[in-house]
């Protein structure tokens, strides 16, 4: 069993690729190669480019492969399919070019690099209420059926490329609470897509890591790392701000610092038999990217303090 470390450009604020404060993708794959990563996520559509010849000479120069592509859009909206759609095309004729470099399969791990991680995104009435259970609007059964086909839609288009989609449960999206996960899981079979859990992401919206790596082992393909600054959040949560607002205010710490147990974290990994790869997360402000290096670094060597390989 082996459980690997790699980044994601999210640590350096890149979350919108519209946003004007992002640093330069290229100084992202630098200083993640200087915090000691072999991986790292593609990050948002429209963030890196999609030319294989110029993606793949940046990775090679640093020493980096790609561990996932990324969907992050809204997929409730039938009017967006196509775009999504489109995008998932543009991403997995990227991530699966001969040029890019490839990272090792474990033995054990249930499915090649790169994934597709898949993200509802973009819902104001379920932004300005993430982490708050009780008071978020959900879907009725119906629009919940026609969310679920646009979901699948999205991994079956992955999966006729060979990439392995991952749904990822999100803070402030429309798959973010236990109710939710649970519908997912029991309306998208393992066959056409798997989970990717969020530890930072599953805490900020009310579950137990621990619990829930163990509960849905038998689906989970890959894994997100981040911590929460319990202070931070708390107050948060009393404010009427979007979750990546809540984010640039520091609701998201460097892992080591923050109210998760990781050991706890890698104790139930080791005990569901969990081979394969983590990505660190921990979303900012871009303006405060200037920080995301020494902050990277401080998750990367806290982890590797408790047993965990880069």
């Amino acid at each position: 069993m082996s459980m690997n470390i790699c980044g994601a450009p999210c640590c350096w604020g890149v979350d919108d690729p519209k946003n004007p404060y992002l640093p330069p993708w290229q100084r992202v794959l630098d200083e993640a190669a200087q915090a000691g990563y072999r991986a790292i996520e593609l990050g948002p559509y429209g963030y890196l480019p999609v030319d294989a010849d110029v993606v793949s000479a940046e990775l090679n120069k640093n020493h980096l492969s790609i561990v996932a592509g990324t969907i992050f859009h809204d997929l409730l909206d039938p009017a967006n399919q196509k775009s999504v759609l489109d995008a998932v095309d543009d991403i997995c004729r990227l991530i699966t070019d001969p040029r890019l470099p490839k990272l090792p399969v474990h033995e054990g791990q249930k499915h090649p690099t790169p994934y597709m991680t898949v993200m509802d995104w973009g819902h104001d009435e379920r932004d300005y209420n993430a982490g708050h259970s009780d008071r978020s609007p959900r879907l009725s059964p119906e629009e919940w059926t026609r969310f679920m086909g646009n979901v699948r839609a999205v991994c079956e288009r992955a999966n006729s490329y060979g990439v392995r989609p991952v749904i990822h449960p999100h803070a402030g999206g429309y798959i973010e609470f236990a109710d939710e996960i649970e519908a997912l899981v029991r309306d998208i079979p393992y066959e056409v897509a798997g989970l990717c859990l969020d530890t930072g992401h599953l805490y900020y919206s009310g579950m137990d890591p621990v619990e829930y790596l163990k509960k849905y082992a038998d689906k989970l393909d890959y894994v997100h790392f981040k911590d929460v600054d319990e202070t931070v959040y708390r107050a948060v949560l009393g404010k009427h701000i979007r979750f990546f607002e809540g984010c640039g205010e520091g609701s998201m710490c460097p892992i080591g610092m923050g109210a998760l147990d990781y050991p706890a974290i890698k104790q139930a990994l080791t005990d569901i038999g969990y081979s394969g790869y983590i990505t660190i997360e921990q979303e900012r402000d871009p303006r405060n990217a200037d920080t995301s290096l020494r902050d990277v670094k401080a998750s990367v060597d806290y982890l590797k303090s408790v047993g965990y390989e880069i």
